[in-house]
């Protein structure tokens, strides 16, 4: 190893020579004679291999040129869910390179699974997913096409958002019966922004580890996030306050960390059972109870049969509410905060 390095020094001079670093007036048959009369290692390294030691320098030269790619190359992330990936940007900044594989607009459960995903997901350095089933009937083959070991459960480079968080509705029993019910408990989280500052934390962690020279970087920013959301948490509250305790309707169970967070009931919902279309006698059932209980409000996703929801509506004297999951699902929402903006400010609205 010793005469080794005493070689790479020598070709390094070399090297310097080559292309100017010293001033030298050595033709170039000199150079060339120095380059092998370095050492008695290069001389040997020659005898041995029958090669010229400027296949040697050539290769140090790649070594040099690969490991200064390394160290300016980005981290790259895939995030399966629009909200995970808003976070990631947030944390990632520019030192991190971020894919989303499901549209804001897409059901997260059915989402259209492209081969351009495998390639992404073998290429990551990073995988952010939710860890509590939601993304159970597309991602799993994904995964097993990729390939890619640095994004296995409990690698560092795997971040699964649910780690740590305490889901809610966690069935007691898991039927068909029962529809689309998810046996963790609802993974519908995200839209608590307190869930979403420990998924934030998650992530800033998985970067720092994979990343080290650019921990403080990660951890600067996860805090500006932190700091950013407790400021909008008092916002936020203050404008949902009057409403505390109000019903609202929702066309699918996705909303139970949002009404826990902003003291809402959200627990009647257009469809009978979850992923079962509406049927009209379970409409019917709802359109009384929003009657008894004068409900303002139907909350509807962009993936979701918003005529069916017109309907109730105009029959109960309620307003439909477009939400959305996701980042960039509604105008306006480019980030996570943009996004908890634009829900809390359009309910406040629906329900004066």
């Amino acid at each position: 190893m010793k005469n080794s390095n005493a070689f790479h020094l020598h070709v390094v001079g070399a090297v310097a020579d080559r292309f100017g670093r010293r001033p030298s007036r050595l033709s170039r048959r000199t150079r060339f004679q120095r380059v092998h009369a370095y050492s008695e290692q290069a001389r040997s390294l020659r005898a041995r291999t029958g090669k010229m030691p400027i296949f040697r320098l050539l290769a140090s030269l790649l070594f040099v040129f690969g490991a200064l790619a390394s160290a300016q190359a980005k981290l790259n992330a895939v995030a399966t869910l629009p909200d995970f990936g808003s976070l990631a940007r947030e944390i990632g900044g520019d030192k991190v390179d971020v894919i989303v594989l499901a549209k804001a607009t897409e059901d997260p459960h059915f989402v259209d699974a492209r081969p351009s995903f495998v390639v992404s997901l073998r290429n990551a350095d990073v995988l952010i997913d939710g860890g509590a089933e939601l993304e159970l009937g597309w991602l799993p083959p994904l995964l097993q096409n990729a390939r890619n070991p640095k994004i296995e459960i409990d690698k560092p480079g795997r971040v699964q958002a649910s780690q740590g968080i305490r889901l809610m509705n966690v069935p007691t029993n898991v039927t068909r019966a029962a529809g689309d019910v998810h046996a963790l408990g609802n993974p519908h989280f995200m839209s608590d922004p307190i869930i979403a500052k420990a998924v934030a934390q998650h992530i800033a962690q998985s970067f720092a580890a994979l990343d080290p020279a650019n921990a403080g970087f990660y951890e600067a920013n996860y805090k500006k996030f932190e700091a950013t959301i407790n400021a909008k948490l008092q916002e936020w509250g203050a404008a949902m306050l009057p409403f505390k305790g109000q019903n609202v309707v929702a066309y699918h169970d996705s909303w139970p960390y949002f009404a826990h967070r902003f003291g809402l009931n959200i627990d009647i919902f257009l469809e009978p059972k979850p992923g079962i279309p509406p049927s009209p006698s379970h409409l019917a059932e709802v359109i009384a109870q929003m009657k008894a209980q004068h409900i303002k409000a139907i909350i509807v996703e962009p993936f979701h049969d918003r005529r069916i929801a017109e309907k109730v509506a105009s029959a109960t004297g309620a307003r439909v509410v477009e939400f959305s999951q996701f980042p960039g699902g509604l105008p306006g929402t480019d980030s996570y905060v943009k996004l908890i903006d634009t829900l809390v400010s359009r309910l406040a609205a629906a329900l004066k």
